[in-house]
């Protein structure tokens, strides 16, 4: 299975949900990158993705 990658924050009740999603459907590897502990990620996953908010996976 391929390497998930996830943009996330601690209080985002969003991302806890996507990441348990995620888990039951088998996936055991995903990458978080807490942009909440390091924000200067998120201009990286804004021109990743082009959105502003998490969860982006």
């Amino acid at each position: 299975m391929p390497k998930i990658r996830m943009y996330t924050s601690a209080v985002c009740p969003y991302c806890i949900n996507a990441e348990r999603l995620l888990r039951s459907k088998g996936v055991a590897d995903i990458e978080k990158i807490r942009i909440d502990l390091q924000p200067e990620l998120r201009q990286e996953m804004m021109e990743k993705t082009g959105r502003r908010t998490v969860p982006q996976i």
